[in-house]
């Protein structure tokens, strides 16, 4: 891109942003590709779990619309379009489904009124909330308007709780969506980690973190299975994205290369 819309500076790297770039897309600025580059120089494989992160969203998300059952899904942190979206994936099951899209960079809001288009039986909105702040969300107009919270809700939380840094801080947002949602309902969460790195690889990533060079908060196992305290876990339970229902004949790559715990689970 070489013009940016009004309120986006172009200049700051972007999560949404770099994670186009790893996936191959070009909704993104100078800056975003420079921190893209600098962390796969550091970390080779990142753009690995990117892919593997991308393509855990399809394979949820068709068992949420195809096998559970769910007609409605919350997805916060939504990252620039590209191919196979939650409701493209969703609708594709169940026409009627209905997706709210969160996402607190503008641009992705251009772009997503602009590419994310319903089926005729469902609907598609998007809000510009920050999943920092879970009760604005809920209490959206457009999402009163688009989905009933009395009904089950697939709540998608794909690669972003990453993103809000400091140990637990991930843990009272997530009850307070989940708190809103009826029985019926689904938690599908990714999240980044160190725990397959070496403690060469875990010590490096701690001092980007403080030196601000890295904005996403890695989080091992026992804080990442917290987030599903009170859920039902899907089969197979918490594993790395690559692992989590792999289609037929997959080739699975070393957790190491991967780096992102993937869980499904059900509200009881």
């Amino acid at each position: 891109m070489t013009a940016a819309p009004s309120g986006i500076n172009p200049a700051e790297p972007h999560p949404a942003r770099r994670y186009n770039y790893w996936l191959g897309g070009k909704d993104n600025f100078a800056a975003d590709r420079a921190s893209g580059d600098e962390l796969q120089r550091l970390f080779p494989k990142v753009r690995l779990g990117a892919l593997a992160n991308r393509a855990l969203l399809r394979r949820a998300t068709r068992f949420l619309a195809a096998e559970a059952g769910i007609r409605q899904f919350l997805d916060i942190g939504t990252g620039l379009p590209t191919a196979d979206n939650t409701h493209e994936v969703a609708q594709r099951h169940a026409p009627e489904s209905r997706i709210v899209y969160v996402d607190n960079d503008p641009l992705v809001m251009v772009h997503a009124r602009a590419l994310l288009n319903s089926s005729p039986e469902g609907r598609t909105a998007y809000i510009e909330r920050d999943l920092n702040d879970p009760a604005s969300i809920l209490a959206d107009p457009i999402l009163a308007g688009t989905l009933d919270l009395e009904k089950p809700v697939g709540l998608m939380l794909i690669a972003v709780l990453h993103f809000i840094h400091g140990d637990g801080a991930a843990v009272p947002i997530v009850r307070t969506l989940l708190d809103a949602l009826p029985s019926g309902s689904y938690l599908v969460a990714t999240h980044a980690t160190s725990d397959f790195g070496t403690p060469e690889q875990q010590k490096l990533y701690q001092q980007l973190i403080a030196q601000g060079k890295s904005d996403v908060w890695t989080r091992p196992r026992d804080e990442f299975a917290a987030l599903f305290d009170g859920l039902e876990l899907v089969e197979p339970g918490i594993v790395p994205a690559s692992e989590w229902r792999p289609e037929p004949g997959t080739e699975i790559p070393e957790r190491s290369d991967i780096n992102v715990w993937t869980a499904v689970g059900h509200k009881p």
